[in-house]
């Protein structure tokens, strides 16, 4: 899975770095680089421009927990942070967002924890590992997308309306794979247009756009058990550490 992710970039960078026609600067995500679910995040996506009737591309805050369309309440989100990109497809909280609604999550790494087993008077323990691009090229993490709009609320109320993502999984190879056995999906630039295409909707084809990140050419390091801990941010989590003599907390939130 994917559960933690480093986000970074400004969106000045990220608007010309994606090409986008335009984005959202009120409420703009903060650097994070402990992002974690139910978390603000950048995304790019394509929509129709309701002034203009023009389908344009858009840099824009997304919840991060995917709340399907028949939900009755958004607290199902937090628990929908990843889809398998095996059955999202055809999946009833995903298909609909997967034909219609697919989004780049940019993301300047992951974070997966290894078990590290009980030695002497040592308890096992989680060790967390930053995964990224070797060169340091940001990634553009496969996301869906979904509106939900709270019942209780009136259809003109701004805070009535969710836009929430998910990101796409699938089986850990290379550097992730020795971490853990799943990990986030990724758009290559080549592709990007045809991912976020709205009228796109052939499932096949779709699916054959999806690789591993950076082509499978990641790094991964052990960094500090601070990130473990939602409330912890900054450069300093992506430092690379050895592992601690004795067992740290595990990862909460």
């Amino acid at each position: 899975m994917c559960g933690r992710y480093a986000s970074t970039r400004s969106p000045e960078d990220l608007a010309e770095l994606f090409d986008v026609d335009h984005w959202e600067q009120e409420q703009a995500p903060a650097p994070n680089y402990n992002v974690a679910p139910t978390d603000d995040v950048w995304a790019v996506l394509e929509a129709v421009d309701r002034e203009t009737g023009v389908v344009e591309r858009q840099l824009r805050p997304l919840r991060w927990g995917l709340v399907p369309f028949f939900a009755k309440s958004p607290k199902t989100g937090a628990k929908m942070i990843n889809a398998r990109m095996e059955t999202a497809h055809e999946k009833p909280a995903y298909r609909r967002a997967f034909a219609k609604r697919r989004c780049l999550l940019p993301a300047d790494g992951f974070y997966e924890w290894q078990t590290v087993p009980a030695s002497g008077s040592r308890k096992a323990y989680k060790q967390p590992y930053f995964i990224s691009p070797e060169n340091g090229e940001v990634m553009a993490l496969a996301g869906l997308y979904e509106i939900w709009r709270d019942p209780e609320r009136d259809k003109d109320d701004p805070e009535a309306w969710w836009r929430t993502c998910t990101i796409l999984t699938t089986e850990a190879t290379d550097a992730a794979g020795r971490i853990h056995p799943r990990m986030p999906l990724a758009i290559a630039p080549a592709d990007q247009s045809s991912w976020l295409d709205p009228a796109h909707e052939d499932p096949d084809e779709l699916r054959e756009l999806l690789t591993s990140p950076a082509g499978g050419h990641l790094d991964a390091r052990p960094v500090s058990t601070a990130v473990n801990n939602v409330r912890n941010n900054g450069p300093h989590l992506l430092k690379p550490t050895e592992p601690p003599e004795e067992a740290p907390p595990g990862p909460t939130g």
